[in-house]
């Protein structure tokens, strides 16, 4: 797609009947993300989520996907242990998730971790910029990349090709920045928060639906407000089930009606 020009389209999916609807709208990538912490579970950070709960969420996006290539995060702690542990976690994603590839955080300390999955035939999808798994080293969700560190990430970028990534997400980082390593590598570029230069786009799906309400960030288009129309009908379900309006008659059983009816 990105040698011939078409924009990648990417949105996070964590259950069956997200996925479907994704997956029939023509998304091309279901991320299943470790944001499912924040998103789905309520935590305040991606940290605790664990990887026998991603192998879970991502089954059920996987059991949905029809054309959708079906990518999944690998959680904190899952990969930086050992090389071989790395192996084992992505293996279970792939095995028991059947996922088609995996997501990973990092640049060089992670190179060699991505040549061994990426060897034993495990595609690997990298994460540059912001990196939630290590929003407490970072301290904050503030912009990365900026002067010296960008230099880094290009290279960092680079060590990640060569180690076999078909495909790089950059979080919140400058859009010129994004633009010089879109520019750079022959790998598509996923950006979120990264500027418009990027291969393709990807988007937490509870974000952009107007699901999640905690958190805003800038970069975020809201497409729909659900949350509203949630809440507004729960309210119209409560007032009917008080006022005594919902079952009504015709949303009823009658014992008297012929087998099969109804």
């Amino acid at each position: 797609m990105r040698s011939e020009g078409h924009k990648i389209v990417v949105l996070t999916a964590y259950d069956h009947t997200f996925a479907t609807l994704l997956d029939e709208a023509g998304v091309d990538v279901l991320l299943v993300g470790d944001s499912v912490a924040t998103v789905v579970q309520g935590e305040d950070t991606t940290v605790p989520v664990t990887l026998d709960e991603m192998v879970y969420h991502s089954k059920l996006v996987a059991r949905a996907a029809r054309r959708a290539l079906v990518v999944a995060d690998l959680p904190f702690l899952s990969y930086q242990i050992s090389e071989e542990e790395a192996l084992r976690n992505a293996g279970r994603l792939m095995k028991e998730a059947r996922v088609e590839a995996v997501k990973l955080e990092g640049g060089a300390p992670v190179a060699d971790c991505v040549r061994r999955l990426t060897d034993a035939g495990i595609p690997v999808m990298g994460h540059l910029g912001l990196t939630p798994q290590s929003i407490h080293a970072f301290g904050g969700y503030a912009v990365r990349g900026r002067a010296e560190e960008g230099e880094r990430l290009i290279e960092d970028a680079r060590r990640l090709v060569e180690a076999g990534i078909f495909a790089l997400v950059l979080e919140k980082i400058p859009a010129d920045l994004a633009a010089r390593v879109t520019a750079e590598i022959p790998v598509p570029t996923i950006g979120i928060g990264a500027g418009p230069h990027c291969s393709g786009q990807v988007l937490v799906s509870y974000d952009m639906l107007g699901l999640f309400e905690r958190f805003r960030p800038r970069f975020v288009r809201r497409y729909a407000e659900l949350g509203d129309t949630i809440r507004e009908a729960a309210r119209r379900f409560g007032d009917d089930v008080r006022a005594g309006a919902f079952p009504s008659r015709e949303e009823s059983y009658d014992l008297d009606a012929p087998s099969g009816t109804g």
